[in-house]
C-alpha cells in the first residue's frame, strides 16, 4: 500500500471529539467529531460532523466542504443566509464571519489551507 493515496472515510483515522468554545456558543450543545486524515504543511483534509446547535464562526484561512448528511445553515454577518444539505459543495474563505447552526446533525468532508 502506497501512502501517497488516502481515501476520505470515518475508518481512516481516529475520531476526535469537540465543542465550540463557550465564548462563541449561541444556543444548544453541540458536540464535534473529527476524523483527521491529513494535518501538514498548512493543510487540513478530514471529516467533521456536529450534533445540533448554534455558535460564531470567523475564518482565517480557505476551507472548502461537502455536505454528506445532515441540515445546516451558515449566515454570513451581512445577513446572508445559506442553506446546506446532503450533496452541497461550498467554500468559505478567510474574513468569513457569522454563524454555523447544525438543524439536523450535519456531516462534511473538507480541505481546509492555512
Amino acid at each position: 500500500m502506497t501512502d501517497l493515496f488516502a481515501r476520505v472515510t470515518k475508518d481512516a483515522a481516529s475520531p476526535e471529539t469537540d465543542a465550540p468554545a463557550a465564548e462563541r456558543l449561541i444556543s444548544g450543545n453541540p458536540v464535534f467529531t473529527t476524523w483527521n486524515l491529513e494535518e501538514r504543511d498548512g493543510l487540513y483534509c478530514g471529516i467533521w460532523q456536529s450534533t445540533p446547535g448554534k455558535w460564531r464562526i470567523v475564518y482565517d484561512e480557505w476551507e472548502y466542504c461537502r455536505i454528506l448528511q445532515g441540515h445546516s445553515v451558515i449566515t454570513h454577518d451581512d445577513g446572508s443566509r445559506f442553506e446546506l444539505k446532503a450533496g452541497d459543495s461550498f467554500v468559505l474563505r478567510p474574513g468569513f464571519s457569522g454563524t454555523w447552526e447544525v438543524i439536523e446533525t450535519t456531516a462534511k468532508d473538507y480541505v481546509i489551507r492555512l
